[in-house]
């Protein structure tokens, strides 16, 4: 596996040289390194995160092109701003599982909760919400897919100055059973029916 993180506002530039950098190091992983599969995660330059609008359209674009041309493997990082027991963390998440699900990617790696800098701020319900999400989206078309996640980044987005931390792995679990607390679990509850009310079919494809 070879990954790279293209910096959106950073050296690359924009939308439109960021994503061309994308796909260029993205081939050049397959090329040069011999990978055998691709880890992408392009980066917000203000946020240090790969969940914001213009992250998710790099993402996007790039995954489609390589996807459209190849049979190469791709993969996508994920980092939030917000932590996790957040309804805030579980959007972001699902927002850039649709996007890497419904733009052609094979590997969703994560996630990265509170930009993945603070220790013990990531669990398992988070990679839940990454999975469901995921399987919701398969086969929508992309112009529905893209009503939705604009709605949704824009439900989360005006947040980013007052993200919430949320808790530690050990303040949301029960760490004897690893399992999420009823919190916790309310919380995923309560992101669940946002998702719903924007026009997630979440139980899509449940139990199969």
């Amino acid at each position: 596996m070879v990954e790279q993180m293209p910096i959106y506002g950073g050296y690359a530039g924009g939308l439109e040289e960021t994503t061309i950098v994308g796909v260029a190091t993205t081939i050049n992983s397959f090329v040069m390194a011999h990978a055998t599969w691709h880890l992408d995660g392009p980066v917000h330059v203000r946020w240090g995160i790969t969940t914001a609008r213009e992250a998710l359209a790099v993402a996007g674009h790039v995954s489609m092109t390589i996807d459209q041309k190849t049979d190469m493997i791709l993969g996508n990082q994920y980092y939030t701003l917000a932590g996790p027991c957040t309804v805030m963390c579980l959007l972001e998440t699902a927002a850039q599982a649709i996007t890497d699900t419904a733009s052609g990617r094979e590997i969703l790696s994560g996630v990265a909760a509170a930009k993945g800098v603070k220790t013990n701020y990531h669990t398992g319900l988070e990679a839940r919400m990454m999975a469901e999400a995921a399987r919701a989206v398969t086969g929508m078309e992309t112009g529905k897919v893209n009503g939705i996640l604009h709605n949704l980044v824009a439900a989360y987005e005006k947040d980013y100055k007052t993200a919430p931390v949320g808790k530690p792995f050990q303040d949301c679990y029960d760490t004897v059973r690893i399992l999420p607390s009823p919190e916790y679990l309310k919380v995923y509850d309560d992101a669940v029916k946002v998702l719903t009310d924007l026009g997630l079919d979440y139980w899509k494809n449940k139990g199969k």
